[in-house]
């Protein structure tokens, strides 16, 4: 298969780049219980599904009346990490991935680059681009159906020194069916001196690959990750201690940085001996939490590139993690911007230059 890279205009090299192998469009709906009660597999998780068990359900969401409609965008918890690091705090960012020559494709690249996203990695390859169902129900929890068997995506072989030469950090989902091109993405990224981020993915995908990801973690190669509630209960399954401190004591073995996010009881992080706990932002109720988790590494992310103390780099997570949970999906709206920094100001966090919002 051949691939055909996007143009590079030359550009300065980004600050933070993301790998996300395969890109992906997010179709996310608010749903009630009738129609998650015929999705099979667990509610709020995130389970793979073959292109028929896709069509069939957005062909149910058409039936199915909702109070809004279906809304489309890039999608994947590495894009929209680097989505939120270019629109919301203004840090030059790109993307390493690949997309198939269909319409989501091109939506998957114009969303990307009208975000400010440096889209010259990114390969185009004849195929199809991978898809994501997002079921939001009244609660804000997200159930995720993702379609990638048969989406073109990114192979380690195409990778070179060049995509990564000049650039700080790499951020990075875990998933066991990418772990080569992962490995090979670090190997380049330990090489030009970048730091790498990792984001644990899903419960399920900690809970089914647990020996892979800790010889992952083991490699020494992470500078800094992150965890949900479940998916760090998921890492000590079976252990004495399980609890989110564990969790954050074990990742902070093998890590720089490691962070433990709790939903609405906020974050606990940890960086050499220093541990904090940082309450949630806000009191929005959560439209939709998806990207919450993403949004969270960006404001992380930022604060650590602005050289910002533990705590702060975690208050600025929380505030853009809240931004992104007051509307339908994993892409900030403008509002929302606003929003975020506005409660930056209130808590005294730098508050981004940032036009246009």
């Amino acid at each position: 298969m051949v691939a055909e890279a996007l143009p590079n205009s030359h550009e300065a090299p980004p600050v933070v780049l993301g790998l996300q192998p395969a890109a992906l469009i997010d179709n996310v709906a608010p749903v009630d219980w009738s129609l998650l009660d015929q999705i099979p597999g667990d509610r709020g998780g995130s389970i793979p599904v073959q292109k028929d068990e896709l069509e069939h359900i957005l062909k149910e969401l058409d039936t199915h009346v909702t109070a809004a409609p279906l809304k489309k965008m890039a999608g994947g918890s590495v894009a929209n990490t680097v989505r939120g690091l270019s629109v919301g705090f203004g840090v030059a960012t790109g993307i390493i991935g690949a997309y198939g020559d269909d319409e989501q494709g091109q939506l998957f690249v114009s969303n990307m680059g009208f975000s400010g996203v440096s889209i010259s990695r990114l390969r185009k390859k004849k195929g199809s681009t991978g898809q994501c169902v997002c079921l939001v129900d009244d609660s804000g929890n997200r159930t995720m159906r993702p379609c990638l068997s048969s989406a073109v995506k990114i192979q380690a072989d195409e990778l070179s020194k060049d995509d990564f030469t000049g650039s700080k950090w790499l951020v990075l989902r875990y998933a066991v069916l990418n772990l080569e091109v992962i490995k090979a993405a670090i190997g380049f990224a330990k090489q030009e001196g970048l730091s790498v981020s990792l984001d644990l993915a899903s419960f399920e995908m900690v809970r089914n690959y647990r020996s892979e990801l800790r010889q992952l973690l083991e490699s020494g190669n992470i500078d800094l990750c992150f965890a949900n509630e479940d998916e760090a209960a998921e890492l000590l399954r079976g252990e004495e201690e399980a609890g989110p401190e564990a969790a954050l004591e074990f990742l902070s073995r093998h890590c720089s940085w490691a962070v433990v996010t709790l939903g609405s009881k906020g974050c606990i992080a940890k960086h050499d001996k220093e541990v904090v706990q940082v309450p949630a932002i806000g009191e929005t109720i959560a439209t939709d939490a998806t990207g919450a988790g993403d949004l969270f590494a960006s404001g992380f992310l930022y604060g650590l590139i602005k050289g910002l103390p533990l705590e702060e780099c975690c208050k600025m997570g929380s505030c853009s993690g809240g931004s992104v949970i007051r509307a339908l999906g994993g892409e900030v709206t403008p509002e929302n911007w606003q929003w975020m920094h506005k409660q930056l100001q209130l808590k005294n966090l730098p508050v981004p230059d940032i036009r246009n919002l």
